[in-house]
């Protein structure tokens, strides 16, 4: 909930209870870095550390000059990113083409373990388009939500059928250009959110249902191809891709291979014990240190320094987060900003709940980071969008319970 804040003579409205949180995770997340310093394959874990610092620093300025704009200045905006972003992803895809046929890709976009998922660009680093493009789907997506639910305020079948065909007339372009790049992590959560969204549009139960029944088949025939016609899947999947889940169902089988990183980080958890290894802690007895240890695999690197003590605090600090938006989704009255908080949080959540369950094996390793946690500058940048959406949105607290605070500058003294 906003509160008046006057420093001299300006006031401010500033949900202080949100930048507390954000705050706090800029320090975990710093100071996780930290302590991965012995852990990072490549570069400098110092080198790591002042950059998160200083996209820490762009997310909170973009936050502030953005929280200056009215949100429906910021909604117009994401309708023109949403044109340049497609640019930006049929870019790579033809890079990525390029890669496959010739070996070569196009400026600014290389290959990268695989993937031509980023822009390299000189001093300033990687650009992901596919980050930025996840608040731009849930702002558009919401918008078409609210629009239709104005004009058919009691919706027939058949325009419930039109909401769905809209929406998927704005995901589906992008959402295939990511997964050809190939990014599965952001493609899946792109599914996620905009599922959730649909869910909660108020369209009928037997279309949700339906929908579920559509994954649940495609899972269903997915893992029968793999188990039973695995020389088909073959041709329609990539090699890696495959072998993600190979090294997922039997990880025993590739400990030196393709599931290290999961036998890596599981040792690295469970040996630590409640309490952890220290500061800058590191297994001597390891094959090779936590490969991505500053990304995919931070939460690993917190539990080998921290134990079950430290992974249980960064578990709670993200549940933090995500209650205190449901919080700010549950106050909000407008049908847009409310669906819009709510993707928010869908995308969080999963986010979370993918990388969290991928290190101790429950789920396939996507190469998702820990949001707001994990090294990355797009990540940030594009969270930091969608907090300042949300600072806007947040209601003000009641007049009842209204409290101004003033912070008075130091007097100078001559």
């Amino acid at each position: 909930m906003k509160r008046t804040v006057i420093i001299g003579k300006r006031s401010f409205q500033i949900d202080l209870g949100f930048i507390g949180i954000l705050c706090l995770l800029c320090f975990v997340s710093c100071f996780s870095l930290y302590n991965a310093f012995n852990l990072v394959k490549t570069g400098t874990g110092f080198g790591y550390l002042l950059r998160q610092i200083f996209w820490y620093g762009i997310g909170f300025t973009t936050m502030y000059l953005l929280t200056s704009l009215q949100n429906e200045v910021i909604y117009k905006a994401m309708k023109i990113a949403y044109k340049y972003l497609m640019y930006a992803l049929i870019y790579l895809f033809i890079s990525r083409i390029l890669a496959s046929v010739i070996g070569h890709t196009l400026p600014l976009a290389p290959a990268i373990n695989g993937a031509v998922s980023w822009f390299q660009i000189p001093l300033m680093g990687s650009f992901q388009p596919s980050e930025f493009m996840k608040i731009v789907l849930i702002c558009l997506v919401s918008d078409t939500i609210q629009k239709h639910q104005k004009k058919y305020p009691d919706p027939t079948v058949k325009q419930d059928w039109t909401l769905i065909k809209q929406i998927l007339k704005i995901c589906l372009p992008p959402m295939i250009l990511i997964f050809m790049q190939p990014d599965t992590g952001v493609f899946i959560i792109i599914g996620f959110t905009i599922f959730v969204l649909l869910a909660c549009s108020g369209i009928r139960k037997e279309y949700v249902m339906a929908i579920i029944g559509v994954i649940v088949f495609a899972a269903a025939l997915f893992f029968y191809l793999y188990f039973y016609q695995q020389d088909f899947l073959s041709s329609l999947f990539d090699a890696y891709r495959l072998q993600r889940i190979e090294s997922w169902l039997n990880p025993d089988s590739y400990i030196q291979g393709s599931s290290n990183q999961l036998y890596t980080a599981l040792l690295s958890l469970g040996s630590a014990g409640l309490t952890g290894y220290g500061l800058q802690a590191k297994i001597i007895s390891l094959p090779e240190a936590i490969p991505v240890a500053h990304t995919d695999f931070i939460f690993a690197a917190i539990g080998q320094c921290f134990g079950l003590v430290g992974t249980t605090i960064i578990v709670c600090i993200c549940m933090v987060l995500d209650l205190y938006l449901c919080k700010i989704a549950y106050n909000t009255k407008s049908t847009k900003n409310r669906l819009i908080v709510i993707g928010v949080v869908a995308m969080l959540f999963y986010q979370q709940i993918q990388n969290l369950g991928m290190i101790i094996g429950l789920l396939p390793i996507t190469g998702i980071t820990l949001p707001l946690i994990s090294y990355g500058g797009s990540s940030i940048l594009s969270y930091f969008i969608s907090f300042a959406i949300i600072m806007n949105i947040s209601p003000s607290i009641s007049p009842s319970k209204k409290k101004t605070i003033h912070l008075k500058r130091p007097l100078r003294h001559n």
